[in-house]
């Protein structure tokens, strides 16, 4: 889920910005002191998330939600528990009282994942074909000098090695200097998912799930902590 941060205190931004990298689903695109350039930014820029405090120069959080022509998942995070009503009557998803401790933090980022996968649940099926249509059947892969063209459907799994990572095919296995992210980035999500700060697995070449540890051929790929719920959610998403 794309989202980004409101906060006039820096302090409270460098605090949501800490806690959702430690969110596998979320990824943060950008973070504002002033609401009115937050405002300009969703004019162009379609994200599914915001972290709002309340209490902001030149407009309120409040008054901010009520601008919104297309409103994305609000939550709240304020030190005040007075505008708790007034965000409940603008159906955001979630409220913080500050200051924000991670588990609550992490229970509002899985409420709002869960309510965007149910959103979506009615046409992903339809929305899945589509990507695979409009996506790339390949991608350009730099190793040693030379550039090579890697089909995805050759791609078993991914893994990361500090500054380098290693894509596993049936035939072969190719090193390359990037990272799990970037990849991660230009890969169908449809197709590829991030299951461990080290691993991305293709979801087609999955043979068997077995509790923390996914089997693709003979080789174990585990399931991190961090991913687990995320994962769980996708699985159960595609299930017949």
């Amino acid at each position: 889920m794309n989202c980004i941060a409101i906060d006039d205190e820096l302090l409270g931004l460098d605090l949501l910005k800490d806690y959702i990298e430690k969110i596998p689903f979320l990824k943060l695109e950008r973070t504002f002191t002033n609401p009115i350039e937050a405002l300009d930014y969703l004019q162009e820029n379609k994200v599914d998330l915001v972290f709002l405090d309340v209490e902001l120069p030149y407009l309120s959080g409040i008054e901010f939600v009520k601008c919104l022509q297309s409103k994305p998942q609000i939550i709240f995070t304020t030190a005040f528990e007075k505008y708790a009503l007034a965000g409940y009557d603008l159906e955001i998803t979630d409220y913080l009282v500050k200051p924000i401790v991670f588990d609550r933090f992490m229970k509002a980022a899985y409420k709002a994942y869960s309510l965007n996968k149910l959103n979506k649940k009615g046409t992903e099926r339809i929305g899945m074909v589509s990507e695979k249509e409009n996506h790339p059947d390949f991608i350009m892969v730099k190793t040693g000098y030379n550039t090579i063209n890697l089909n995805l459907n050759d791609i078993l799994y991914i893994e990361g090695l500090k500054d380098y990572i290693k894509i596993h095919t049936p035939g072969k296995t190719i090193l390359t200097l990037n990272s799990l992210k970037k990849l991660q980035e230009i890969l169908p999500e449809n197709r590829f998912v991030r299951v461990h700060r080290s691993f991305i697995v293709s979801l087609p070449k999955i043979d068997s799930i077995q509790r923390s540890r996914i089997v693709i051929g003979k080789t174990f790929v585990p399931v991190g902590e961090n991913y687990k719920n995320a994962f769980k959610d996708l699985i159960a998403s595609v299930n017949l």
